[in-house]
């Protein structure tokens, strides 16, 4: 019985992920670049500046209406989306499609940079203040409220869709991943891991909400990116001889099939485009719409304003994390060992840092996932509300608690094809939306380029 089932999960990820919802996702991206004029690139002065140089310059605040500052909600965004995709989704990409995959994932951030843009500028002018106070928005907001009775529908379909996708993914993927890391590096036990994520968690949520959060994971977002790119950076510049061919493998398998090599079973261009743009999806979240509902509570003067942090979010998660891991697996040389997933990129910081490497990673993959699973109690209250109204957050809230006491002990490979599925069944509405929606996206860029 259950093996008709996951074979059924097989075959509708299969469905999901193959060329049309590819077409789909590279082409929306695309219509959406020209929406915006090509922004993300030729105004990359200005929202490095409007980003970047707004975080550092302490003297000056931007004014608004919102829970989180900027600083704060872009560090809740990055918990969601850098976690066990940088790391092991990655790897699986590369094991499974090869060094191609990794060209697709770049070219899905580029243009899901102005995915992302349209998501969150959209989300924060038609977000809601709640009877709370605080602040709930995303795509199932912007649907409902610019589409009429066709975005009730499809906020209905992606309400539902994404409370699945944020219990599958921070409830069994970054829990999962956690644990699974702190039994092989420290031989911590499954079910201890499960319940300090649950208690820790449950403590920072009980005692400030979603402004403890971003408060949170301001302080502990930065030195888990920094610990894992100096991490990475050792094993690249370690096998510096080797980054040529491995660029050069990146661009030649993404036109042509990779032959078997090694413990490689080979891979077929459908197949590298089809897990690079997963996995890359996957990771920086442009197309889901989830991570907009974060930015949906800061405190901004504009949408454009704080859509250009979502520009921000895609170039640190895909362009800067993803690729250190992508190019220590390839430079190192273990990417067609057969292993795949976390194990394989541990293959690879062991082969230059020796056995310290695996506790630097270690400690990497359990901040990473912690904060990842922290961060996405955003995005499950926001679904919780819009589903079934603000007030039974309380009540529905102990599900997202108790479910990683479950997942820590499950086959990674089931759940790994459990989130492909339900990316995809969000992606698909909120792309659709966002197309109905180009216009007032573009009046958005132009009304904000005028002032």
């Amino acid at each position: 019985m259950f093996e008709l089932i996951w074979s059924k999960i097989y075959s509708i990820t299969d469905f999901l992920w193959g060329i049309p919802l590819m077409i789909l996702v590279i082409g929306v991206g695309i219509y959406l670049t020209f929406k915006a004029k090509f922004f993300q690139i030729l105004h990359i002065k200005m929202w490095i500046k409007l980003t970047l140089g707004q975080l550092f310059n302490k003297t000056k605040k931007v004014e608004g209406d919102g829970q989180l500052n900027s600083y704060q909600a872009l560090s809740a965004v990055l918990a969601g989306t850098v976690g066990s995709g940088n790391i092991a989704g990655v790897a699986a990409a590369i094991a499974v499609g090869g060094p191609g995959s990794v060209f697709w994932m770049w070219l899905i951030a580029i243009f899901g940079m102005a995915t992302k843009m349209a998501e969150v500028s959209l989300s924060v002018k038609y977000r809601v203040k709640g009877l709370n106070g605080e602040y709930y928005g995303g795509p199932m907001y912007y649907m409902k409220k610019a589409l009429g009775k066709t975005g009730s529908i499809l906020a209905s379909i992606y309400a539902i869709g994404l409370l699945i996708l944020v219990l599958t993914d921070a409830c069994f993927v970054q829990a999962n991943t956690l644990a699974t890391t702190a039994k092989d590096v420290f031989n911590i036990p499954l079910i201890l891991s499960g319940v300090l994520l649950v208690a820790i968690s449950l403590a920072v949520v009980l005692t400030g909400g979603i402004n403890k959060i971003g408060a949170f994971c301001g302080k502990i977002v930065p030195p888990m990116i920094i610990v894992y790119i100096i991490g990475s950076l050792y094993v690249i510049f370690t096998n510096i001889s080797n980054v040529p061919s491995a660029i050069s493998s990146i661009f030649k398998y993404a036109f042509q099939p990779a032959p078997a090599i090694g413990g490689f079973a080979g891979a077929t261009i459908t197949l590298a485009m089809a897990r690079g743009a997963s996995r890359g999806i996957f990771s920086n979240e442009a197309g889901e719409g989830t991570a907009a509902t974060v930015h949906a509570t800061a405190i901004t003067d504009h949408p454009i304003h704080q859509s250009m942090f979502g520009i921000l979010e895609v170039f640190i998660d895909t362009i800067i994390i993803c690729s250190l891991t992508s190019l220590s697996i390839l430079a190192s040389g273990v990417w067609s060992n057969g292993n795949t997933g976390a194990i394989l990129t541990f293959d690879a910081f062991r082969s230059a840092w020796g056995s310290i490497g695996i506790y630097v990673l270690g400690i990497a993959v359990i901040l990473f996932t912690y904060s990842s699973y922290l961060g996405f109690y955003v995005e499950f209250r926001t679904s919780v509300a819009y589903l079934f109204g603000e007030k039974t957050e309380k009540y529905l809230k102990w599900i997202f608690f108790i479910m990683p006491l479950i997942a820590v002990t499950m086959e990674i490979e089931k759940i790994w094809d459990m989130a492909d599925m339900a990316v995809g069944f969000i992606v698909i509405p909120n792309l659709i939306a966002l197309v109905l929606l180009g216009n007032k996206f573009s009046n958005l860029i132009n009304e904000y380029l005028k002032r």
